[in-house]
């Protein structure tokens, strides 16, 4: 008997909702992620899979979503490929594709077993920098530094780390580095009319951390961050591949660490003074538990009050700080699938206060800038 023969059906039920609710709520541009999520969910077979998440918060539709992709991109002969365009195929989802879907995961069951078992879904979305950029011009109007030091929590290749080399386009107006032909530019939608303060700011030292971070110069791994990509964008894909280049080429630091707020603390007493220094995080707090996450909120809390740390956070409504009021999402969007951006500090009379920045597509489609 098949180890997935014996999955509860109360999981293969949780499952099976979960990717419903993801065809609809994450990717409902995306026709082919929509089909395979239904697919998925309708197969007792392939929902078993999520058996195989070593790692509880990992166990969401889109770990095997990119462990599908990965075997796509890596060149395995079948005709599954013939519906990705990231490999050039241009067949729209038929009634064939369930077939091929359940063949395509019988051949290749060892390698996605492998990477449902010890991979994480990587973000690596530059688009999200549209969002970034302004909000560190935010801080430095707010904090009157301009001198900044950036920490990425949860940065698998520390792509966020070069938000000073890229060039954005709102519509209305540019910001960044000077455009290039080698230079990804980031198209954003600027929602609203205000915008924001144009106060200049530099990064005088940045770090990143993660669980497992991503080695730009290693080849399959980045197979896996354009795996975790949806398949057919591919003005993300291209944008992907001009930031890798950066990064091979400006090497900011990137740490493999299990205790990412020991490394802050750490970091936090070697900067020069005079610096401001800010955590940043984008859809990270996702993968805690509650009491994780109200240990993660203690912790960094005593590292604002002894550094004058700022966290600027990019996350979905339910998560935003405790106690502060939820502002209306822009009209058409949904809180649920937005992000929304958030900066703690501490304030002058000693206690903590927090504020929203903006609203965005969870990759930096728009930004509503609320400031």
């Amino acid at each position: 008997m098949d180890d997935d023969d014996l999955t509860p059906s109360t999981d293969l039920q949780r499952w099976a909702r979960q990717y419903r609710q993801f065809a609809v709520q994450e990717c409902p541009n995306d026709p082919l992620y929509v089909a395979l999520c239904q697919i998925v969910a309708d197969s007792p077979e392939l929902l078993a899979l999520m058996a195989h998440v070593r790692h509880a918060p990992q166990a969401r539709p889109n770990l095997l979503l990119a462990a599908l992709h990965e075997r796509v991109l890596a060149g395995v002969p079948h005709d599954l490929a013939a519906y990705y365009p990231s490999v050039g195929g241009e067949r729209a989802p038929d009634a064939a594709l369930a077939d091929s879907l359940h063949r395509f995961v019988r051949a290749e069951r060892p390698r996605l077993l492998e990477h449902l078992r010890l991979r994480s879904t990587q973000t690596n979305e530059i688009g999200r920098c549209a969002v970034l950029w302004p909000a560190l011009s935010a801080i430095a109007a707010q904090t009157g530094r301009q001198d900044l030091a950036l920490f990425d929590f949860g940065c698998s290749a520390g792509l966020n780390l070069g938000v000073d080399a890229y060039r954005y386009d709102y519509g209305r107006f540019q910001l960044g580095a000077p455009a290039a032909p080698e230079r990804p530019t980031v198209a954003c939608q600027w929602r609203g009319a205000a915008e924001p303060p144009r106060t200049p700011w530099r990064l005088r030292a940045r770090l990143g951390v993660d669980l497992a971070p991503v080695d730009v110069q290693d080849e399959d791994a980045v197979r896996w961050l354009r795996a975790c990509l949806w398949p057919h964008d591919r003005v993300r894909a291209r944008r992907l591949d001009q930031a890798l280049a950066q990064a091979r080429a400006n090497r900011h630091p990137v740490q493999r660490v299990e205790q990412g707020l020991q490394t802050l603390a750490v970091w936090l007493q070697g900067l020069p003074a005079g610096v401001q220094p800010v955590l940043f995080n984008s859809w990270v707090l996702a993968y805690f538990d509650t009491p994780s996450l109200a240990a993660h909120r203690a912790e960094v809390e005593g590292l604002m009050r002894r550094h004058s740390l700022l966290w600027l956070s990019a996350e979905t409504a339910s998560l935003r700080p405790p106690g502060l009021a939820l502002p209306p999402a822009p009209e058409g969007e949904s809180a649920e699938s937005a992000s929304l951006w958030t900066v703690q500090a501490l304030a002058p009379d000693g206690q903590l206060s927090a504020w929203v920045l903006a609203w965005s597509h969870a990759h930096g489609h728009w930004l509503h800038w609320l400031g």
